[in-house]
C-alpha cells in the first residue's frame, strides 16, 4: 500500500473524524475517528444511515449522507480519490460555529424586524410619485430583504442540523415541487436566466415538510443563478428510482474550483479568507443538506459534462402517520413576507422590491 502513503498522511492532518474506504471496507482511520471506535475492517454499509443506494451508485463529486456511530447520527461528506473514498464526519465542535451564529442572529432579528415594519409603513408615503426616490427605496427594501435572509439562515441552520421543528405531513411531493418551481421560474426570468423544470408525471405521496422543501429549492436556485452567466439556463428535473425521488438542478456556470469541492458542505466553519464573494457564508448548503437528511435523503454535488455544477437531492418515499400540528403554531420565518423575494434577494433586481409591490 505504498502508493497510499501520501494520501494517508493528509488524512492524519484532518481535525474532524475521517477515514478511507476501499471496496466498501474501512482501510484507514485518523486519530479523531479512532476515538469514536471506528476501526479498519468495518464494512461502511453497516454504518450508513441514509445514502446506501446513493453511495453504491457514487461515481464522483462530493456526497453528503448520514452515518450511525455508537447509536448517534452524524453527517458525513464523501469525496472520491483515485483508489478509495474519504469520509469526513461532523462533530460537536464543528456545529459550535452554527450555535454562535444562531445566538448573534437572534440578537439582530428584533431590530431588523422593527426597521422593516417602519419601512413598510413610512416608505410608500414618503416617496410619492418621484421615480428617483422609488428606485432608491426599492434598493433599500432589497437590502433589508437580503439582511433578513442572512439572519434567518444564521438563526435556523442550527435547528435544521439538530432536526428540530420539522413538520412532516403527507403531501403530493410532485405537486408541491411543481408549484415551487413555477413560482421560481417567474422570478428567475427577471435575472436574465431561464429556468426549465421537468416534473415527475405521476403523483407521489410521502411525508414531507413543504416549507423546508421550498426553502431548499430557493437556496439551490440562488447558488445556481449566481454562478450562471446572463442568458444562461438552469435545468431541473424530478425523477424516481424505486422508493426514492431525485431532484437534480444543473447550472450553466464554470463549476466549483477543485480546491473548494471538499469543503462545500461545511464552508460555514472555514477560516476567513479573501475569495469569490458569490460563495457567501455557506449556510444555504447547510439548509439544503439538512433538509435532505430530514427527508431521509442525501445531497450529491458533481460536475457532469455539459453542466457547470449539478446538485442532486434524494428523498425517501415514506408513509406513516402525519405530524398533526395546529396551523396557529407555525411561525413564518419570513414574517409573512414573500419567501421567493427573500430567498432570492441576492440575485433578483431591485425593481422587484418597489414598496407598492411588496406591501
Amino acid at each position: 500500500m505504498d502508493q497510499y502513503q501520501n494520501a494517508w498522511g493528509m488524512l492524519d492532518l484532518i481535525q474532524e473524524p475521517a477515514f478511507c474506504v476501499q471496496n466498501d471496507i474501512i482501510i484507514k482511520v485518523n486519530a479523531a475517528a479512532s476515538g469514536l471506535l471506528i476501526e479498519p475492517g468495518i464494512r461502511i454499509q453497516s454504518l450508513l444511515q441514509t445514502g446506501k443506494e446513493e453511495y453504491a451508485a457514487f461515481s464522483g463529486g462530493c456526497l453528503y449522507l448520514s452515518v450511525c456511530i455508537a447509536g448517534h447520527s452524524l453527517g458525513a461528506s464523501v469525496s472520491r480519490m483515485p483508489e478509495f473514498d474519504v469520509f469526513c464526519l461532523e462533530q460537536d465542535e464543528t456545529n459550535a460555529h452554527l450555535q454562535s451564529m444562531a445566538l448573534a442572529a437572534r440578537e439582530l432579528r428584533e431590530p431588523l424586524s422593527t426597521v422593516m415594519t417602519l419601512a413598510d409603513k413610512l416608505l410608500p408615503t414618503a416617496i410619492g410619485e418621484d421615480s428617483k426616490s422609488q428606485a432608491q427605496m426599492s434598493q433599500l427594501n432589497r437590502g433589508l430583504f437580503r439582511m433578513l435572509r442572512i439572519i434567518s439562515n444564521m438563526s435556523d441552520a442550527e435547528r435544521y442540523v439538530a432536526d428540530t421543528g420539522a413538520r412532516l405531513e403527507v403531501c403530493n411531493l410532485c405537486a408541491a415541487l411543481q408549484e415551487i418551481f413555477q413560482r421560481s421560474a417567474a422570478l428567475t426570468e427577471h435575472t436574465g436566466i431561464k429556468l426549465q423544470y421537468t416534473g415527475y408525471p405521476e403523483s407521489v405521496y410521502t411525508l414531507a415538510d413543504v416549507q423546508k422543501l421550498e426553502r431548499m429549492v430557493f437556496n439551490i436556485l440562488s447558488n445556481a443563478i449566481r454562478f450562471s452567466p446572463e442568458g444562461g439556463t438552469i435545468t431541473a428535473a424530478l425523477t424516481r428510482r424505486g422508493t426514492r425521488m431525485y431532484l437534480s438542478v444543473c447550472d450553466s456556470g464554470s463549476g466549483i474550483p477543485e480546491n473548494l469541492r471538499g469543503s462545500i458542505f461545511s464552508r460555514y466553519a472555514r477560516q476567513s479568507a479573501i475569495e469569490d464573494g458569490r460563495y457567501g457564508l455557506g449556510l444555504g448548503m447547510v439548509l439544503i443538506r439538512s433538509t435532505a437528511a430530514i427527508h431521509g435523503g442525501t445531497v450529491l454535488v458533481d460536475h457532469p459534462e455539459g453542466c457547470g455544477t449539478r446538485i442532486t437531492v434524494s428523498f425517501a418515499i415514506r408513509s406513516g402517520d402525519a405530524t398533526i400540528c395546529s396551523p396557529k403554531l407555525r411561525i413564518d420565518y419570513a414574517g409573512e413576507r414573500d419567501h421567493g423575494l427573500i430567498e432570492l434577494s441576492d440575485v433578483l433586481p431591485a425593481y422587484l422590491y418597489d414598496p407598492d409591490s411588496i406591501n
